[in-house]
């Protein structure tokens, strides 16, 4: 670790300035995922205003005389209100502190990260934004799926599992997110999977269609479902999965395996969680 100490305090780095908010991804979880940037943030900051999915193993690598405050926002459970956090945020860098907002992954997807800047914005605070690597693609790819293949599919779609209400979301086309997004990937979708499975099966979407279920992405304790279309939400069931875990919907799914590259070159294991 002091050989990227070192790197992360070298002068080729931008200065985290007194009286300023930086935005920082800190991956899906495997501390070696966390960019350079958000090392150096990390080692800078007067403040961590941290994510419920940011690992002790990363906040272990912040600045020893840093203050570290809980800002973590899980579905179900008591959390703060982006309003309050976004205001302490302001205030905090009104203080003149270097404060560092790390969120899982990638700050603007799904992260919140948008409501936060432009709230910043809004109180005249100078602000940076670290991108992170997002759990829909480096989460599915420690689990041996590619969000892109060539032969297989040329886009990807992107969705949240609930809004603001906690609801599927309203705002969205599932005809024509049925038609034309042959992969889907689904973040915070656990709950209200099998009505966002029905929604695709009702317009045209075959029940026979691969799913993979990616739990604790990117950590040791990471476990995939391998399942389909038409019976994951009663395997979701089955199997008490419980967040976080990313959902992707698709061919590519079926490329797992191929490509599940964590078990080495041992014994495939087709359903980790069915044993």
């Amino acid at each position: 670790m002091s050989a990227l100490s070192d790197i992360a305090s070298g002068a080729e780095f931008p200065a985290f300035q007194p009286g300023s908010v930086w935005l920082v991804g800190a991956g899906p979880g495997d501390p070696g995922l966390l960019t350079l940037h958000a090392l150096h943030a990390l080692k800078s900051a007067d403040v961590v205003v941290y994510d419920a999915l940011v690992s002790p193993q990363i906040l272990a690598w912040a600045n020893p005389a840093a203050e570290q405050i809980y800002a973590g926002k899980r579905g179900g459970k008591p959390s703060p209100k982006q309003g309050d956090i976004s205001l302490r945020l302001i205030a905090l860098a009104r203080d003149g502190k270097r404060v560092l907002r790390l969120k899982g992954g990638d700050p603007f997807v799904f992260g919140r990260g948008g409501e936060e800047a432009l709230a910043l914005v809004a109180a005249g605070i100078r602000f940076r934004i670290v991108p992170g690597i997002t759990a829909g693609i480096g989460g599915l790819a420690y689990a041996g799926i590619p969000v892109t293949h060539r032969d297989i599919t040329h886009s990807v779609t992107f969705l949240t599992g609930h809004d603001q209400s906690g609801a599927t979301p309203s705002q969205i086309d599932w005809p024509a997110i049925a038609r034309a997004c042959p992969v889907l990937v689904l973040y915070m979708a656990i709950k209200h999977i099998g009505e966002i499975a029905g929604h695709l099966l009702g317009n045209g979407r075959s029940a026979d269609e691969p799913v993979a279920v990616v739990v604790n992405a990117t950590l040791p304790e990471m476990q995939v479902l391998e399942t389909t279309l038409g019976r994951v939400a009663d395997d979701i069931v089955a199997h008490d999965i419980q967040p976080p875990a990313i959902i992707c919907i698709g061919q590519n799914a079926s490329l797992r395996l191929a490509l599940e590259w964590q078990s080495g070159n041992g014994p495939r294991k087709l359903n980790p969680l069915a044993e």
